[in-house]
């Protein structure tokens, strides 16, 4: 069997910028064994700093965590308690689906629908089904995983004002790779005070192992803020290598070119194959229904040949494979891979 390439878990196999490896294998010797004393200047952290500039927000708007994976869940802790509804979209990643019953809430489903290759928002649905059940949080991501649809501003701030007296969970997690404007961020948590916008160093930027995520808070979020407080500071080398990829903004805007690229290469190849759609994108993945009768056989070509990719089993995408868009090399050969399957067939 030939070594694994994987394609399955939306991680950027372009890997991060010279300057994180440099920051990560060059770090002060100190940061190994104190404490930030960030706090002496009046700040939580020197990546919170860097950011509340680059964001023209103020610092105390901004949250470190562990991830986006990390700021959800202490969201959801914080603010859902037993017999209280979460709105969480219909086809979406599979933790959003388990984070209610963390804390005994209930878990209400908004349609995201399948259009002409593409998935969309319900909006008048979502708006009828928030006017019903009046959740305490509602949860929307956007690029949306797996189905790779987005809001656009203008419908994002008509949601936003629809449930402006609802906390919103904003997930931007895949949102660098199709827009790198961040103006309306500091816009939209001043407008919105109830509003939480999660972002993650580990799509974009490929940082995903060190696990590296922040928050923006609109002013209604000080019981948030003292809940995930961490009075020590943060992993001060995962900091300095966030800073390093800030930086290196020429090499991963010619990564996310070729992405780009690629995103749209695929879209176009794969819809030629016999039975399959593939549905348009502005994440680092692109979700594919293939036919069902060669699922089983199409898993264990690939295998085979070393490359993994995510074989949907959702009640609702279960005819279906999502593939992280990797290096124009992967890309190039995932598709041969497949043609050769289907000539073989």
């Amino acid at each position: 069997m030939e070594p694994l390439t994987y394609l399955d878990r939306n991680e950027n196999q372009y890997g991060p910028a010279p300057e994180c490896l440099k920051a990560l294998t060059d770090p002060v010797w100190a940061e190994l064994f104190e404490y930030s004393r960030d706090y002496t200047r009046n700040v939580k952290s020197r990546l919170s700093e860097r950011l509340a500039v680059d964001l023209g927000v103020d610092e105390k708007n901004i949250i470190l965590g562990y991830g986006a994976e990390d700021l959800l869940k202490q969201a959801i802790h914080c603010y859902l308690h037993k017999g209280e509804k979460i709105m969480i979209p219909s086809h979406s990643w599979w933790y959003y689906k388990k984070i209610a019953a963390e804390v005994d809430g209930i878990q209400v489903e908004y349609p995201i629908v399948e259009g002409d290759h593409a998935f969309t928002y319900d909006l008048d649905g979502m708006l009828r089904i928030y006017r019903e059940e009046l959740p305490q949080i509602v949860l929307i991501s956007s690029p949306n995983n797996p189905t790779g649809n987005r809001l656009s501003p203008g419908q994002l701030r008509l949601i936003l004002q629809a449930m402006n007296q609802t906390i919103v969970i904003l997930d931007e997690a895949y949102t660098l790779f199709h827009c790198n404007d961040n103006g309306y961020l500091r816009e939209l948590v001043t407008e919105f005070p109830n509003l939480v916008i999660l972002r993650t160093f580990s799509k974009y930027y490929a940082l995903a192992g060190l696990r590296i995520g922040y928050a923006l808070i609109g002013e209604n979020h000080a019981r948030f803020s003292l809940f995930s407080a961490h009075y020590l500071g943060f992993n001060r080398v995962s900091e300095r290598v966030a800073i390093a990829a800030l930086d290196a903004g020429d090499y991963y805007r010619d990564m996310c070119r070729k992405m780009l690229e690629d995103s749209e290469m695929l879209f176009a190849e794969l819809n030629h194959f016999p039975g399959f759609t593939a549905y348009r994108t502005y994440a680092n993945f692109i979700l594919v229904r293939i036919p069902q009768k060669i699922k089983t056989g199409l898993k264990t070509y690939l295998k085979t040949h070393g490359m993994i990719v995510k074989f949907m089993e959702e009640e609702d995408l279960n005819s279906h494979i999502r593939i992280t868009i990797g290096t124009q090399e992967q890309n190039r050969r995932l598709l041969n891979l497949i043609r050769e399957f289907l000539l073989a067939e």
